[in-house]
């Protein structure tokens, strides 16, 4: 880099470095800073380019994508009051370290997450259950799974009952026997009254719980017993007269009884004769039943005008009847994850178009028609010719 500029003709001789043997002057110190200043950009390009310093894109940070799902098979029966809608479940996605990703409801979670490589903990509650109570029952799922660099995973989560309970059945003869007595469910702390003409379950987490008798003044702990997640405990309760006096008998169902409500969903799709919702398959189920007919699909309203939006359905102010979309969860607009449903003129269109009903978005419903691989660039179900709307328990 060092060198002599060349004088111009008849013009001074000008040389970056000196004559060799004169002293150094004092602005060459000077000179060679403001070189090495002048290179380091260079330099440093070159260390940026070079593998050997590690500063390169790690192939493995590569994001990767975290979608889930409820798996429709254990759903249990849409007529059991007790259950809420799916929608309302409580899902929370954390990472490795625990800390929370996502904490809210199914329907209001969104569509995917995109995310390190790395494992995940994905669960899901029907409720949020702590202490003994009536009409409670906790279903839910938990699952880890691990997202490698780059790549799409989903997790499907399978509710089952997690929490156990005990249900009474007291005979006749008890209250004459204790008129002025109190049966309770006491688990840890907390104990939940349990009236002699009580006939639900008394649903508690799994582990010890008691029947307490409280008579007279005093407790008289009846029965003890170690619950498992999804026993519900079937006990007798009356009275036996020894020497003329009453004492409490308790018959324990040795037989655990299991709460297996749930249909098959996509078995038979035959409407239930009492009006109850009928067993289907789910909207994220529909690819592997193209081309079926008469066909029973479920999913959650979310809009409409399918032809007017671009990627996403309409939400509101719709001016088309002869169609709308359903999607897996409420909170779901993207059209290539809906379901396109045609509304034939007729009962059908009477009742679910959008333009007169703008009110059901959100709401869950079940179709029956033809399932099709493609209807306004999703995928479809045609022919519709009968629905039910979700009851409400309100």
């Amino acid at each position: 880099m060092l060198f002599h500029i060349l004088r111009k003709k008849n013009g001074p001789k000008f040389c970056c470095l000196p004559p060799i043997g004169s002293p150094k002057p004092a602005y060459l110190g000077r000179m060679k800073t403001l070189r090495w200043m002048a290179l380091l950009p260079f330099l440093l390009a070159g260390v940026c380019a070079c593998d050997d310093f590690g500063l390169a894109t790690d192939p493995q940070k590569e994001q990767g994508e975290l979608r889930w799902t409820l798996d429709g098979s254990v759903f249990t029966k849409a007529s059991n009051p007790e259950i809420p809608d799916t929608n309302d479940f409580l899902l929370t996605i954390l990472d490795a370290n625990g800390k929370t990703l996502y904490e809210g409801t199914y329907g209001d979670s969104p569509e995917h997450l995109t995310v390190d490589p790395g494992s995940y903990t994905v669960s899901v509650k029907s409720i949020s259950f702590q202490a003994p109570a009536f009409s409670r029952p906790q279903y839910g799922d938990e699952q880890v799974v691990v997202i490698p660099a780059g790549e799409k995973v989903s997790v499907t989560l399978r509710c089952t009952l997690l929490n156990a309970g005990i249900k009474l059945n007291i005979a006749s003869a008890f209250p004459v026997a204790f008129p002025d007595g109190v049966l309770f469910i006491k688990q840890d702390d907390t104990r939940l009254k349990y009236l002699y003409k009580e006939t639900r379950i008394a649903y508690t987490k799994p582990g010890n719980a008691s029947v307490i008798l409280y008579n007279e003044g005093k407790d008289e702990i009846l029965l003890t017993r170690k619950l498992e997640a999804r026993q519900i405990l079937n006990l007798g309760i009356n009275v036996a007269a020894t020497d003329g006096q009453s004492s409490v008998n308790v018959v324990l169902d040795t037989s655990k009884v299991w709460t297996d409500e749930n249909f098959i969903i996509g078995g038979d799709n035959t409407p239930p004769d009492d009006g109850r919702e009928p067993s289907a398959i789910s909207v994220g189920d529909v690819s592997q039943h193209i081309d079926q007919k008469g066909v029973w699909v479920y999913g959650y309203i979310v809009g409409g005008d399918l032809s007017s939006n671009g990627k996403e359905v309409k939400t509101s102010e719709f001016t088309k009847a002869t169609h709308l979309a359903l999607a897996d969860r409420s909170s779901i607009t993207a059209k290539a994850s809906c379901l396109a449903v045609e509304l034939p003129k007729g009962k059908v269109r009477d009742a679910l178009n959008l333009v007169d009903h703008p009110n059901l978005i959100g709401k869950r419903v079940y179709v029956k028609g033809d399932l099709v691989a493609g209807y306004f660039g999703t995928r479809g179900l045609k022919n519709t010719n009968d629905y039910v709307l979700k009851k409400t328990t309100e």
